[in-house]
């Protein structure tokens, strides 16, 4: 009776969307973008780190009302790859260590507190908030099993991530742990852009080189 039961509770559906946007405004998505590509760049070659941007996240088996959609999360020891969902149980039961938020002008402080408690529930245990409204960063690190304040948060490195957050007008600087600044996404494609023209040049000249050795009567394998 027990199995016949079990084979007839309905199946837990957990939906890829909650019906919420991404974000409220162009400032707002600007730095949703900006925090989770450079994460993604960041971590590109690490293939056990999954970076996403406005994912729900599903903590508990289950459960499909106990949810919350970060606006970018950061899971070390989790392969990359396509989730319509990151559901926990799936994941080895690796919460995402390392959350961010981007206020909008409409979240309340109770909806933000409430997602502060749910990240100190289920074990994250790096939460950053940004309001670029304000330009008002806020931090919180786990300790002793709770998200205390991290305080100064004025260039604090991040354990995890190995980031540094720097306070500045008109809005605050976050660099790479070689130093280097985050990118926009139009910095990055010129980055990108720029390596690949230099990768060339030095196809061309090492070409040009190898043409003068054979003109020589050298053979230029000869010399590797």
């Amino acid at each position: 009776m027990s199995q016949l039961q079990t084979s007839l509770q309905p199946e837990v559906i957990y939906p890829d969307r909650d019906g919420q946007p991404m974000a409220d405004n162009t400032e707002q998505f600007r730095w949703i973008v900006f925090i989770q590509q450079n994460l993604e760049s960041l971590f590109a070659d690490d293939p056990n780190v999954f970076v996403a941007g406005d994912l729900l996240w599903y903590p508990v088996e289950g459960d499909n009302k106990t949810r919350v959609a970060p606006d970018a999360l950061v899971a070390f020891g989790r392969p990359k790859g396509y989730r319509g969902s990151y559901q926990q149980w799936q994941e080895g039961n690796i919460a995402p260590q390392v959350v961010f938020e981007v206020l909008s002008p409409g979240n309340t402080q109770t909806e933000m507190h409430q997602k502060l408690r749910f990240y100190d529930r289920y074990g994250v245990e790096e939460y950053y908030l940004y309001d670029p409204y304000k330009n008002n960063l806020s931090g919180w690190r786990r300790q002793d099993d709770h998200l205390e304040v991290i305080d100064p948060i004025d260039d604090w490195i991040s354990p995890r991530l190995r980031i540094r957050f720097h306070l500045a007008e008109p809005e605050p600087q976050l660099f790479r742990p070689n130093g280097e600044p985050f990118t926009t996404l139009d910095q990055e494609r010129q980055r990108v852009a720029q390596e690949r023209q230099r990768a060339e040049q030095a196809e061309q000249r090492a070409a040009r080189l190898a043409e003068r050795l054979r003109a020589a009567g050298i053979d230029p394998d000869s010399l590797e």
